[in-house]
């Protein structure tokens, strides 16, 4: 019976695990066409550090704050998604396990529904931040900051909280979920999203002025997207991930007090 049960979770592990891969791949393939923008991620990345004021600034009608909305969200989902795999994984088999559950798939993919709202909060929020950025004329219609000292602030606040106690404790939640899913557990669909998106809440908590810094590296520079995605797999994945999380701060803190002075 038990190596018939392995059976089972080993299979519905690699459907579940090929289903990430499908929408991770078609998110960033999505990004790198440009998320629906007229010109594509790598010609936006190959712009990077011209004046991005030749170009006609944005018209933020309630269509194009729904384009850029969709961006980041999209965006979220292929830098964000990988990290949390191994959650969603373990989440699914603990559905396997638990009393009643007649196939994981429904409750693991609404808890993945979960995770990805907290992100699209943040989404929606970076959204407005863009355009504030924007109206203030402190963003170029390249999506990148045009202010030294903003973008020294964002790289010293992003360097600062690495090395922050609620970092770390969400970084700890992050890398070790068990414990939060066996004491939070919640039966049925919804029960799950609820989990999904508490466990993405700790995530957002880890990881938000990560993400932040793209306002300074540029929101579309490919550059920046796939080193930031690599870096929290790392942190997240690693043996000494809480280590490397820590290890940025520095560097971060020193290139922002020096930026303005470069």
């Amino acid at each position: 019976m038990g190596q018939t049960l392995e059976s089972v979770l080993r299979r519905e592990g690699l459907v579940f695990g090929a289903g990430l891969v499908l929408i991770v791949t078609l998110a960033w393939v999505w990004l790198v066409l440009g998320a629906g923008m007229d010109m594509t991620a790598i010609e936006m990345t190959a712009m990077a550090g011209m004046d991005g004021w030749l170009m006609r600034p944005a018209d933020w009608t309630p269509a194009y704050a729904a384009l850029m909305a969709s961006m980041w969200t999209v965006m979220m989902v292929a830098m964000m998604l990988p990290s949390a795999a191994p959650t969603l994984l373990l989440f699914l088999r603990m559905s396997r396990r638990a009393k009643g559950a007649a196939t994981p798939f429904a409750p693991a993919a609404a808890f993945a529904l979960g995770y990805v709202a907290a992100w699209t909060a943040f989404s929606l929020l970076a959204t407005l931040g863009q355009w504030a950025l924007e109206a203030a004329r402190l963003m170029s219609p390249m999506l990148e900051t045009t202010n030294v000292w903003l973008g020294a602030a964002i790289l010293v606040a992003a360097g600062l909280w690495q090395l922050t106690p609620m970092k770390t404790a969400c970084l700890r939640h992050c890398r070790s979920p068990l414990g939060y899913l066996m004491s939070n557990w919640r039966p049925g669909a919804w029960g799950a999203f609820r989990m999904g998106a508490a466990h993405g809440a700790y995530c957002l908590g880890c990881c938000w002025f990560l993400m932040a810094l793209l306002f300074f590296g540029g929101v579309m520079n490919l550059y920046w997207i796939v080193g930031l995605a690599v870096f929290v797999l790392l942190e997240k994945t690693l043996p000494y991930g809480h280590r490397l999380a820590r290890a940025a701060g520095a560097p971060l803190v020193m290139w922002g007090l020096a930026l303005p002075w470069l």
